[in-house]
């Protein structure tokens, strides 16, 4: 089977880097992906469908919505498209929007509840239809974008895994699309012909939000220095721990005591640090366009 375009091409080798690098899938796996209708959504489970029928292994997929209960959201759409490419689908039905209306100030985003909350009906459904991965939509942008919201807004310097697993050790969460940029998920979900369908929540889309005005931060970046994306997911995959003020991995001690061992004064281990090698944390560096 031949890939029909060379934007398919493309996603689907960024795609399957990362399911490489990080070891996403195994044979006989059953991929559950978290089908919301955006974009993102739609990409994910479409390029995934044409790997499997590529791929030296053997791996299903089956595609679960969670409603969030907004008035409005076009079920019968998504169910369409799902019946008319052979994708199983299944809707979960809910009532997570009047629950955010009412956990909320009128200040407060609903963005971070809101995930939570959908993350433990993912969980339950996971084990309901018998997956062993749930697949998420995140791509280059998201893992980005997060990164600048911890270290703006929390006060920690993380982005997001691309494969995780979960408190309980009874869930394993994948995000194929880490190396896939969002304007290439747009780009796809458009060329493949599938509808984009909001998720009717009234904060959706709202620019003052974090998360948009960091996206907006970048894009100006970008406009001003081509390749910052490229820079900053590179970041992520080059860590150096030594340059790093957590005290957790350079414990002030243990810098004592090898200086000392080495016979070198106590603050050769900060001259030292200065010639250390990033860390590498897989085992490529990806190419971003």
């Amino acid at each position: 089977m031949a890939y029909r375009s060379p934007l398919e091409t493309r996603i689907a080798k960024k795609t399957t880097r990362a399911i490489t690098d990080f070891d996403m899938l195994e044979d006989g796996d059953r991929i559950m992906v978290g089908l919301s209708g955006g974009k993102d959504s739609w990409a994910l489970i479409q390029i995934l469908d044409v790997l499997r029928q590529r791929a030296p292994i053997d791996f299903s997929i089956v595609a679960v919505n969670v409603d969030s209960g907004y008035e409005g959201y076009q079920h019968a759409e998504l169910s369409r498209v799902c019946r008319e490419r052979g994708w199983e689908l299944h809707i979960e039905h809910t009532t997570i929007g009047s629950i955010i209306d009412d956990k909320l100030e009128a200040s407060d985003t609903p963005c971070s509840l809101c995930a939570r909350l959908r993350r433990g009906v993912l969980y339950r459904l996971a084990e309901q239809v018998g997956a062993t991965k749930i697949a998420l939509g995140h791509h280059q942008d998201d893992f980005i974008e997060t990164l600048l919201l911890n270290l703006f807004f929390a006060g920690a310097l993380k982005a997001m895994p691309a494969k995780l697993l979960s408190d309980d050790s009874r869930h394993v969460v994948i995000r194929p699309l880490a190396y896939v940029s969002e304007s290439e998920a747009r780009a796809y979900t458009r060329e493949m012909g599938l509808p984009i369908i909001g998720c009717c929540c009234p904060a959706c889309g709202d620019l003052g939000l974090q998360r948009q005005r960091v996206k907006r931060l970048i894009l100006d970046l970008e406009r001003e220095h081509e390749g910052v994306r490229n820079s900053m997911l590179t970041a992520l995959t080059h860590v150096v721990p030594s340059h790093l003020l957590d005290r957790r991995l350079n414990p002030p001690a243990a810098l004592r005591a090898r200086a000392r061992a080495t016979g070198a004064p106590d603050d050769a281990s900060g001259a030292a640090a200065e010639t250390a090698q990033p860390l590498r944390l897989h085992r490529s560096t990806p190419t971003v366009q």
